[in-house]
Formats: C-alpha cells, structure tokens, sequence
C-alpha cells in the first residue's frame, strides 16, 4: 500500500511540473550522432521546446545559463528554455565520460505573437519579419510612413535597440505647396489750411504783418504770395491764392487744401515641391547689402534677403494626410524708414512673415495668417484766440485726417503629386516666340504671329476645340 501511494505521488508531481512549464513546444527529433548534431537548435525565447536524442546520454551541461536553461528528462530526452536572445553550446556526454556532440543553441526574439500583432494592428501591409542575431529585422513596402513608425513601435516591445529597418514606403511621397499671399493697403488723408498776409505803407514801409496756420508761408515767402505767385515750398495738391488793396495796405489770403487717396495692392503664389520629409527653400526677390562695423574700425558687408521666400517641410503621415512645417514671409525696401551713418545709406525693410505647423489632406486649403490693420489719424490746429472768432476765425485754423487700412491673408494649399512627360508641362517661353524681320519692320508685330508648335503650349494649340466650349448663354 505504502509502495502504490509512493508511485501515485511520483507521477502526480511529475504531471504538476509538465503543466507549470511556460510554453512546452513539440518535441524535436535532434538525431544527435556522434561528434556533430544534424542541425542547429532554434528556441525561442521565454518558449520551451523537448529534443529527443538517438544516442543516450549520461550528463549536460551548458555554456551560458543566461540564454538558455536545459534539463534532462530521460537518458535522451532534454528540455530547453530559452530566457536571452543570443548563442551558446549545449554539451553531451556519454556513460564512459566521453564527448557525444557539442549541439548549437540560437535563442531568438519570440516573433510569432510579433507577427499575428503586426497582422492584426496593420492589416493588408507587406511587412516581412525575420530574425537575426539577436534582433529583429523587417522589410518590405508600407502605405505610409504613419504605418512604417507604428510597425517599428511594435518591434521595439519584442526587441528593444536591436529592430533593423528594411521597409520601404510605398505609394506618392512628393508634395508640391501652394501659397497665396494677398495683400491690400489703402490710404485717405486729407487737409485744410489757410494763411494770411498784410504789407503796405501805412503799416510803415517795409514792415508787413502775417498769420495763419500754414507753414509754408515763412516771412521769404510773403512777396511771393502778394505778387500772386504760389510760395515755392508749397507741396500741396491745392492751393488758391487771392488778394486785394485796401488803400495804402496790401492783403494776400491763402487757402490751401490736400486730399490724397492711394491703394497698393500685392499678391504672390509662389508653387514649390519637395520630398516627404525633406526641407525645401524657395526665394523671389533679391539680397540688400548691410554694412556691418568690426573691431578695429572695419566696415563689412553681410547681404539680407528680401522679397518672396518659402521653406517648408511635409510628411505625408497617412494616405493623403500631410503634416507642413512652414516659414512664409513677403519682405520689401522701405527707404522712408532707413538711417545714414557714417556716409552710408541704409534701407529699412517692410516684412510681413509666419511660421506655423499644420496637418491636412490633399487638395486641402488653410488660412494660416491674417492681419486686418487700421490707423486713424486726425489733427487740428489754430492760431490761439484769434482761431476761436467766428467766420473770420476759419482763416486762422488748418484741419488733418489721414486713415490707412491693411488686409492680408496667406492661404497655403498642398497636393500629392508624381512626375509626368516633360511635353505636357507649359513655360511662360513657349506662349511667345521672337518675331521675324518681316513682322518686325513690315507689320510691326513684336512677337510672331502663329501658334506655338512644342511643349505643354504646342500640345494644347494642337487639340480639336470644334463645337461648343465655355459658358454659353441662350436668350
């Protein structure tokens, strides 16, 4: 009885051990002959497989524990455990202490859960998984560069610092930017002045008598203006002059008047491509040269770009979704506002410029920047006391107003795009050809009178147009 409950007891701590093993694979037929194994044995790691042995064997022994654990069940059976990927030798002994084989153990990355993840996160991706060394490596095509840093996150669980990338990412990676800088100025000022003068003997010859609240009028300038004559400092758009005498005195009355409208209006759509992820610089304008002192007194030159710049950078993140890394600035000469020093003549410029980030899709348009400005501006003036006399006093008193208003908006619009047959694409050069000497001289024609014959131009003066084309407009 003692006997039964001992083997009982046997077999069932022996069943208990075989459930606790982590991850028993099928049993592996090594075949080990005598001085060599038939082939490598690959474990995976934290996985357990069982070798089955054709010669029996009496010890182990194993090189490095940190990788790989081994036990023996049998004379010819052994369990491995992999715990580090890496290499290391497994030792066979025999009955007479001699050497079986020395057997190759490879503990590699467990990448069969890696690849159902990767299958079930990532569907439809070509990505093939493999192992080397100790690491990881994955190649193949993706969709987008969104799914290729999702597969290698992934990867980096099963194999931290040991993931080598072979992918590749398929589909269009070229993104050409649009922008639209737009910008309207409008300016109004307006202004009333008067000034008045008396000269005459009965005020004792020579000695005259001015007022008023115009500047141009300075005392050089009074004879002018009696004789009937505009003073010559005068800059204003209206001026009306009239006088009288009255007796021995002379009386010259100025009145004056500006109004000044102005628009300026500046619009730029600079078109640039680049690859995803690369920086790409477009500049239209030209470089102001700056003089810069040194030590010692020295005068250097640096030159300052200005006119219509661009540098962006896109990533198409998935599918159609792109990312931009934009700086857009329109910058111009602005003399009213420069300096002279030490016989130089400096510009200031006039900048408007942005710098953002934005995610879009293609064909998308955002408004990155707007700036809606208005200055207001009035003043008015008068001689004191005599100013305030009703009527008369309107002859002593000078009025301003100027207001100024700026819009601008910067649009930006990027596309997906791929290259295409050089003929289809139009220059600016293909529209006009020189003129011949008989179109010159004869008709006086300062481009040739006929079709253009190559590029995207020719190919489009070459398509059928007959029928009915446009906006047709039946009454």
């Amino acid at each position: 009885m003692t006997c039964t409950k001992f083997i009982k007891a046997v077999v069932a701590s022996f069943a208990l051990s075989i459930a606790v093993v982590p991850n028993i694979g099928t049993a592996e037929n090594l075949r080990v002959m005598r001085g060599s194994p038939s082939t490598a044995l690959n474990v995976p790691m934290n996985r357990a497989v069982v070798v089955e042995s054709d010669t029996p064997f009496t010890e182990l022994s194993i090189a490095n524990p940190g990788i790989a654990d081994i036990s023996s069940l049998s004379d010819r059976t052994i369990y491995v455990l992999g715990k580090e990927p890496g290499r290391t030798t497994l030792t066979l002994l025999g009955g007479d202490g001699r050497l079986i084989t020395n057997v190759e153990v490879h503990v590699t990355p467990d990448i069969a859960e890696f690849k159902e993840r990767i299958q079930q996160i990532l569907p439809g991706e070509n990505i093939e998984i493999r192992t080397a060394n100790n690491g990881i490596v994955l190649s193949g095509t993706v969709s987008s560069i969104a799914r290729l840093d999702r597969a290698l996150e992934l990867a980096e669980r099963y194999a931290p610092d040991r993931v080598s990338n072979l992918m590749s990412v398929g589909g269009t990676q070229q993104v050409m930017l649009k922008v639209r800088f737009a910008e309207m100025q409008r300016s109004v000022s307006k202004s009333l002045s008067s000034s008045i003068a008396l000269q005459g003997s009965t005020l004792g010859g020579n000695l005259g008598l001015q007022a008023g609240t115009n500047s141009t009028n300075n005392s050089g300038a009074i004879s002018s203006t009696l004789d009937g004559a505009t003073p010559a400092s005068n800059a204003n758009n209206g001026a009306f002059l009239f006088g009288f005498n009255a007796g021995g005195v002379e009386v010259g009355i100025l009145l004056e008047a500006l109004e000044a409208r102005g628009v300026v209006r500046t619009l730029a759509e600079p078109n640039l491509t680049a690859l995803s992820g690369q920086e790409a610089k477009f500049l239209a304008g030209g470089e102001y040269p700056i003089p810069v002192a040194q030590d010692g007194g020295s005068i250097t030159i640096e030159y300052k770009p200005f006119g219509v710049e661009l540098n962006f950078t896109p990533r198409v993140i998935d599918n159609d979704v792109i990312n931009l890394e934009l700086s857009a600035a329109v910058s111009s000469l602005d003399p009213t506002n420069g300096f002279t020093a030490n016989g130089f003549n400096v510009d200031a410029f006039k900048r408007r410029e942005t710098s953002t980030t934005v995610e879009m899709r293609d064909g998308e348009s955002f408004a990155i920047a707007g700036l809606l400005q208005d200055d207001f501006m009035d003043l008015n003036g008068q001689v004191p006391w005599v100013g305030d006399i009703p009527i008369l006093g309107s002859l002593f008193r000078s009025a301003e107003y100027s207001r100024k208003q700026t819009e601008l908006v910067i649009i930006v619009t990027p596309h997906l795009v791929t290259p295409t047959r050089g003929e289809v694409l139009a220059l600016p050069t293909d529209r006009v050809q020189p003129p011949t000497e008989r179109d010159l001289f004869l008709f006086g024609r300062v481009t040739a009178d006929k079709a253009p014959q190559t590029g995207g131009a020719g190919e489009v003066a070459r398509q059928d147009f007959s029928g009915s084309y446009g906006y047709v407009l039946d009454d």
